[in-house]
C-alpha cells in the first residue's frame, strides 16, 4: 500500500534493532571507581581532603576571652559574646571546635544564650574572623596572667586595683591570706605593695573586672634602681630617650636620659653595647649612669 500523499516513510533510525543489539539487551547504569590519580590535585600531601575534611586549625597565638553568650546562630555557625570589660565579639565555630561543660566534652547544642563562657580564640580566614578553638561553658576560667601598674592598695579589705598594661582597663583583685607576694626571690607582705609599682599577677577571674590574685610579683617600685645590659636598639636625642634590649630578661626597655647625660654620651649610638643604671620614676625609667662597653660598628670580642 502506498504512503499517503505528503507523508514520507519512517527514517532509518527508527528501524528495528540489529541482531547484535537485540542480543546485548538494554544498557545498565555503570559505576566507575576512580584511582587516586583522579583526585591527586584535590588531596593535600598530608592526606587531608580539602573537600570532605575540615581545614586544619589556624596557626598563631590563642587568646582567652570570657563573657556572656548573647546569641547563637547555628546556621552561620557563630555566636555573639559580650566580653567582660569590652565589646560584643562575633566568634565562629565548626566541627573543629571543642565544647566543654563541667569538664566533659559536649556537642555544640550545649551553647545557649545567657551562658557564661570562656573561649580560646584564634584568627581564621586570612585573619578576618575570630575562631573558637575551645569553649568552656558555665565554669570558672582557668588561671590567667596580667601585668600593669598598681593604682590603689586597700589593705583593710585586702584588695589591689591594677591598670592593665595592654588595654589600660582597671582591674580589682582580692588578695587572700595564702596569696604569694614576692619582690625578687623574697616573699613580702601585702603592706609592701605601693601605688605606682609595676607588678605581674596570676589570678582566677571571678566576674567582670574582678579577680582573686594567687600570686603577685613586684617588678619595680618607684625609686628603685635597676641595671640594664645590652645593645641600644633606638635613640632619639631630641626626645632624650633610648631603647635597650636587656640581655638579662630578653626584653626591650625605654630609658629616658636627661640633657646633661646626653651631652656626656657623644659616642652613644644604635648598636652600641651599654650598661645603664636607671631609676623607676612611676611612669618611666630614668637613666642615671650610662657606660658604653662596645662602640657601635665594632666587633664583639
Amino acid at each position: 500500500m502506498e504512503s499517503p500523499v505528503g507523508v514520507k516513510p519512517a527514517a532509518s533510525s527508527a528501524a528495528a534493532p540489529s541482531e547484535e543489539q537485540a542480543a546485548s539487551g538494554p544498557k545498565q547504569p555503570k559505576t566507575e571507581i576512580l584511582d587516586s590519580s583522579a583526585t591527586a590535585g584535590a588531596l593535600a600531601t598530608d592526606g587531608h581532603d580539602p573537600i570532605l575534611d575540615p581545614p586544619p586549625f589556624p596557626t598563631g597565638m590563642t587568646t582567652l576571652v570570657g563573657g556572656i553568650i548573647t546569641s547563637v546562630d547555628r546556621i552561620r555557625n557563630h555566636l555573639k559574646v559580650k566580653v567582660y570589660g569590652g565589646d560584643t565579639w562575633t566568634i565562629f565555630f565548626d566541627e573543629r571546635t571543642h565544647v566543654f561543660r563541667g569538664g566533659a566534652e559536649v556537642t555544640q547544642l550545649a551553647l545557649k544564650t545567657g551562658d557564661r563562657v570562656y573561649v580560646d580564640t584564634m584568627l581564621d580566614n586570612n585573619e578576618r574572623d575570630v575562631f573558637a578553638r575551645n569553649i568552656r561553658v558555665g565554669i570558672a576560667a582557668p588561671p590567667a596572667d596580667t601585668e600593669g601598674q598598681i593604682v590603689d592598695v586597700d589593705t583593710a579589705h585586702s584588695e589591689v586595683t591594677l591598670r592593665d598594661s595592654i588595654n589600660s582597663v582597671s582591674v580589682r583583685f582580692s588578695v587572700p591570706p595564702d596569696a604569694r607576694i614576692s619582690e625578687g626571690s623574697v616573699r613580702v607582705p601585702l603592706a609592701n605593695l605601693r601605688a605606682g609599682s609595676l607588678v605581674r599577677v596570676k589570678f582566677s577571674p571571678e566576674r567582670p573586672n574582678r579577680g582573686e590574685a594567687r600570686e603577685i610579683v613586684i617588678v619595680a617600685r618607684p625609686g628603685a634602681s635597676f641595671t640594664f645590659r645590652g645593645p641600644v636598639t633606638f635613640l632619639d636625642r631630641h626626645r632624650e630617650v633610648m631603647a635597650v634590649h636587656n640581655t638579662v630578661d630578653n626584653k626591650t626597655y625605654d630609658l629616658h636620659i636627661d640633657a646633661a647625660r646626653m651631652d656626656a654620651t657623644a659616642n652613644l649610638a644604635v648598636g652600641a653595647e651599654v650598661n645603664v643604671v636607671a631609676t623607676f620614676e612611676f611612669t618611666h625609667y630614668n637613666a642615671r649612669q650610662i657606660t658604653i662597653t662596645r662602640a657601635a660598628g665594632t666587633a664583639s670580642k
